[in-house]
């Protein structure tokens, strides 16, 4: 079930794609904590990926989609593996932008391929991105229903390959959701989001054919890290706010 919007008349509700679109220019800068952790957990969770990739003996060259791709983040983590082409996908044509501008040497020599996707308004992902060797989504699901989003990773991915995913846990989206201010407004913006339960991911995934290795990581702000995330962290000290893990496509 989506969040149900807060009756502050400061917040301005959008579409995922309007928002991420007036997000894009200041994503990287404005201090989004919950993205800051992510980055440190994809130092782990990506070669265990890619650990569990060579040993699969899927044929090379690899195709690696970023689901969700934002500003490209990860895209550039995936662009660094040899022998692999790599797809970022996204709602967002703005956050698509920063990312091509970002990653502009490896879209004019072919490795990257960036294309708008929206999960819930298209029956599949592009034909550019099947089918998938791995999937990389990090803090997307947010934005989609389970069922609908792993349907499509299902679509998206080879028999026997995997899926790396993280997302906002749902003890922090039982208190609030991704969102930003725009700096030219004042206004808090917010685009659609469901607070998913780990025991709902996990359900979903299963019914549309993938099976979790291992278990769900989550993690919860200590006040040790607030250095390392930032300012904006602190008021969640004692809060679960992300979880994360890998899928297998079943053969």
């Amino acid at each position: 079930m989506a969040i149900p919007p807060s009756t502050d008349t400061s917040i301005r509700y959008l579409s995922t794609a309007q928002a991420y679109d007036l997000w894009a220019d200041v994503y990287d800068t404005d201090g989004n904590f919950l993205q800051a952790l992510d980055s440190i957990e994809i130092k782990t969770l990506m070669p265990r990926m890619l650990t569990l990739l060579e040993m699969s003996q899927l044929p090379r060259p690899w195709r690696l989609v970023d689901l969700g791709c934002g500003t490209g983040r990860n895209t550039a983590a995936l662009l660094d593996i040899d022998n692999a082409s790599v797809i970022g996908l996204d709602v967002s044509s703005g956050m698509l932008e920063i990312a091509r501008q970002r990653l502009e040497q490896s879209t004019l020599h072919g490795k990257l391929h960036l294309q708008v996707f929206d999960m819930l308004q298209q029956a599949e992902a592009p034909e550019s991105a099947k089918p998938a060797d791995a999937v990389v989504s990090t803090l997307v699901l947010e934005h989609v229903p389970a069922d609908t989003f792993f349907r499509h990773v299902a679509q998206i991915l080879n028999p026997g390959g995997f899926l790396l995913l993280t997302n906002m846990h749902p003890e922090m989206g039982g208190l609030s959701q991704a969102g930003f201010t725009d700096p030219k407004t004042g206004k808090k913006i917010r685009p659609t989001s469901y607070a998913h339960t780990l025991t709902e991911v996990q359900a979903a995934a299963t019914e549309n054919g993938l099976e979790l290795l291992g278990r769900l990581e989550e993690r919860m702000v200590e006040e040790s890290m607030v250095p390392l995330l930032g300012n904006r962290s602190r008021k969640w000290v004692g809060v679960a706010v992300w979880f994360g893990g890998i899928f297998h496509k079943r053969r």
